[in-house]
């Protein structure tokens, strides 16, 4: 039988009428580590986003548009209905769960995996008389040699990095918290926590964090992790700065000790469990996002100058590899899609300061371009030969910061829809990262004008136009997203990825990353705009020039010019030969 067959017997012996299993750990992570990969456990489905809804004959997956080519190949025969979300035809999970159950059905799920605010969205939809049960992993009772809960040592990132000290954090916090009336925070992002204690762990890969949660009053701070991750240094800091650590374990008995209070709490984070516990207690609960994830959106002076040396290092990187597969390909030595994503991952590795990647390579040949979330396989991988577009996305973690890159490369001579594509798509890029905007615009209200090039040839990408970046954390940090309705500040860095994606045939994917900064004031207010931090060279070979407005070939020049003067003092005779040849003027 497989797993999810066994699982559906075990749920309608137990009396469930359906149950959801989202991906996510108790945090609402991003990315997760092993221990919490249920619904790839149970769908086969291997994409970072999605939710699984299992009945005993039937069960849906919801994912989004980056991965409905990719589900479609990995569900096939596996039962599982595929529910494109964010198309016309594919209603909302809780819209559907109103049409499907009846009064006194039982739906359940595990408590610690969805957030407080899905839970209640999701009973304020289906509006019936149904039964939550949240106590129970359900998954756990099928899922036979389940790894381990993940383990990683911490370590300090000093204030040479971070740009200022926990102490320092912890009263701004505290600050927010009088604010808003509470003598309580609750705070179980793990980047959050990660940020708040200038502290970094590896227990999950591509985000430098540790499983915790941490509890913040007026005079006391609760660390919860697993003791054993810490050393004599990480302990000495941690009584330094007055953090009382308890065991992981403990948290939700500890939580249930809180009664009477003002909590400070985000639905949008914490888990339903958690909410649960505190909202029974007595506990005036005030919700509101989590003070940490604006603090932590806005770089410091410290934190800015460190991340533009990384991206040095990290374009280093990209042109040295660059140069080494353009060298290849005019040889007579076969290349495919999982050794050049190898051999970039180790020109990266190489760079001093790495700590590892930010997110896996995604390198994607011809039609593999067009799977926005492609991750080659040896059962995908292809070789890269011919004529074609090869995209690839990718980043690092450095102790300076973290980098987000796609650039989009012409292999042989491409035909006059792909170079059509590629800069449309160029256009768009370029749109965003010269726009100048009045101070108190939002992310939301910026996105139209990366996609107006793309929408003026009825065309459009179905996923966000840009997104923000952590420090040494998150390579996806909010809360400054091109769909967030915050206004873009500065001192914030948001990607600016604009794409287009032509099915069995290729992709494009043009990503930078652009530093909000103060443009002028004038009588009618301050106007911002962008700093580009990104300073690898785009591929001109694969450019349309007749397509380009005279700003845009200056635009475009300008920024080679610049890369060239940036980049060629670190590389070699060679390297640097090679560099001016790519960034020549169109």
């Amino acid at each position: 039988m497989s797993n999810l067959s066994n699982f559906q017997e075990l749920i309608a012996s137990k009396g469930y009428t359906c149950y959801i299993v989202p991906t996510s750990d108790s945090h609402n992570s991003e990315y997760v580590s092993d221990y919490f990969k249920a619904r790839e456990y149970l769908s086969g489905f291997t994409g970072s986003a999605g939710i699984l809804i299992v009945f005993e004959d039937s069960a849906y997956l919801w994912t989004d548009g980056r991965y409905f080519i990719q589900a479609e190949h990995q569900l096939e025969g596996s039962g599982i209905t595929l529910m494109k979300a964010g198309t016309k035809d594919t209603p909302r999970i809780s819209t559907f769960l109103h049409d499907k159950l009846k009064d006194n059905d039982v739906v359940g799920f595990d408590g610690t995996l969805l957030t407080a605010s899905y839970v209640e969205g999701l009973l304020q939809t289906i509006d019936k008389k149904i039964t939550l049960k949240t106590a129970e992993d359900l998954v756990n009772s099928v899922w036979e040699k389940r790894p381990a809960l993940p383990f990683s040592l911490l370590y300090k990132l000093d204030t040479f990095f971070s740009g200022k000290s926990t102490k320092d954090k912890i009263s701004d916090l505290r600050a927010k918290m009088k604010e808003c009336n509470t003598n309580t925070h609750i705070l179980s992002s793990l980047t959050d926590i990660a940020w708040l204690f200038n502290l970094r762990g590896n227990d999950i890969e591509y985000t430098p964090v540790f499983l915790s949660y941490a509890v913040i009053t007026l005079d006391q701070v609760y660390l919860f992790v697993d003791q054993a991750k810490l050393n004599i240094e990480v302990q000495k800091y941690l009584d330094e700065n007055d953090i009382t650590v308890k065991d992981y374990n403990d948290f939700y008995d500890f939580i249930n000790t809180l009664k009477n209070k003002q909590i400070l709490i985000d639905k949008d984070e914490i888990n339903y469990k958690t909410y649960s516990i505190i909202n029974s207690n007595n506990n005036k609960l005030i919700n509101e996002p989590n003070p940490t994830s604006y603090s932590k959106a806005i770089k410091n002076e410290t934190e800015i100058k460190n991340i533009k040396d990384a991206h040095l290092k990290d374009a280093r990187a990209m042109v040295r590899f660059m140069n080494w597969l353009y060298k290849e390909l005019d040889s007579a030595i076969p290349l495919n899609e999982l050794a050049i994503q190898d051999k970039l991952d180790g020109f990266r590795a190489a760079e001093e300061g790495f700590v590892e990647l930010s997110f896996s390579t995604i390198c994607g040949y011809k039609e593999h371009g067009a799977i926005v979330h492609y991750s080659s396989s040896k059962e995908t991988n292809i070789e890269v030969t011919g004529n074609g577009l090869l995209l690839i996305d990718s980043g690092g973690h450095y102790l300076e910061g973290t980098t987000d890159i796609t650039r989009t490369f012409a292999i042989g001579k491409i035909n006059d829809q792909a170079k059509t594509a590629f800069t449309n798509v160029l256009k768009s890029h370029i749109a965003l990262a010269e726009a100048v905007f009045p101070s108190g615009i939002t992310h939301k209200e910026l996105d139209t004008i990366s996609r107006m090039p793309l929408w003026k040839t009825y065309q459009d990408y179905r996923h966000g136009t840009g997104h923000g970046v952590g420090y040494l954390l998150s390579v996806h940090e909010g809360p400054n997203t091109s769909r967030a309705t915050m206004p873009i500040t500065v001192g914030t860095i948001t990607t600016d990825e604009p794409g287009l994606y032509i099915e069995n045939k290729f992709g494009v994917r043009i990503e930078s990353e652009l530093l909000c900064v103060k443009k002028e004031s004038t009588e009618y207010g301050d106007f911002l705009g962008f700093e580009n931090l990104t300073y690898v060279p785009i591929d001109i070979n694969a450019i349309k020039p007749s397509l380009l407005t005279k700003f845009e070939k200056e635009w475009l020049n300008n920024y080679h010019k610049n890369i060239y003067e940036k980049l060629s003092p670190m590389l070699n005779k060679e390297e640097q030969e090679f560099l001016k040849k790519i960034t020549e003027a169109i």
